[in-house]
């Protein structure tokens, strides 16, 4: 008896399924583009010849709406403020055909990466910091995720969901190259790090040292190999200068 009872609510509920696809209850379609695209919202009922239909939307847009014979709404030169909700609805029935969700996302900046100079002057005072530290930062987005990869290996990652805002994500370099990545639901931007070439590890003793700490270093090196010729060059003189006197002195014979 149970298991009747059971297979009837069952049936029940299917049939129930049906009928509100038939009057024209339907869940919610979502569709996503990028700012400056074009986006058609296709409605599922075929649209009769003395059917009228209407479209309820939010927002001004001007000359950028069309609507085709079949019912479906074309949306040119999309902007974030088109994102919302559309409602189809025709007289033959009393909900809406279809409603759709859209979300217009913004175009994605290029992540750019630079050397973390505050890490590198805290780790003049410590040696734990071994390592060269980056940092990937992207300014005023929304509805985003920043992250550091190893190849195809996430290694960290920061999000924004709601407000534009400027996000920054940071790495300290290993072995490897690395990539940041800029990403929303429908694109990315990718930036590349070779750390082999820009980046390579730190002794112990030896903190990775900025630019300009870079060009003083080496100009110190350079004056040290000066010195170090010009002492050698006056040594080799001298000794030079020694050994002609000495063979220029007449030497002294006792009888």
């Amino acid at each position: 008896m149970q298991k009747y009872i059971y297979y009837m609510f069952v049936f029940f509920c299917m049939s129930l399924w049906s009928l509100n696809g038939v009057f024209g209850v339907d869940a919610v379609k979502t569709e996503s583009v990028t700012e400056g695209e074009s986006v058609t919202l296709n409605p599922d009922t075929e649209i009769q010849t003395d059917d009228q239909i209407e479209w309820s939307v939010d927002g001004r847009f001007r000359d950028r709406l069309k609507l085709d014979k079949t019912g479906s709404l074309s949306i040119t030169n999309t902007s974030t403020t088109d994102s919302g909700l559309y409602k189809v609805t025709s007289t033959r029935s009393e909900t809406p055909l279809n409603t759709f969700n859209l979300t217009v996302y913004a175009c994605l900046p290029v992540p750019v990466i630079t050397r973390d100079s505050s890490q590198n002057s805290s780790s003049s005072s410590s040696s734990s910091s071994s390592y060269c530290s980056w940092v990937c930062s992207v300014v005023d987005v929304t509805h985003v995720i920043l992250s550091w990869y190893k190849g195809n290996s996430l290694l960290s990652s920061i999000s924004v969901s709601d407000l534009s805002r400027n996000l920054s994500l940071h790495l300290k370099c290993l072995d490897d190259s690395y990539s940041c990545v800029l990403n929303n639901p429908i694109s990315n931007q990718t930036t590349h790090l070779n750390n082999t070439r820009l980046c390579q590890p730190c002794s112990d003793s030896i903190h990775c040292c900025s630019f300009t700490e870079a060009v003083i270093r080496l100009a110190l090196s350079a004056l040290v190999g000066v010195a170090t010729v010009a002492v050698l060059v006056y040594d080799i003189r001298s000794r030079s200068l020694q050994q002609k006197k000495s063979e220029q002195t007449p030497s002294l014979n006792s009888d």
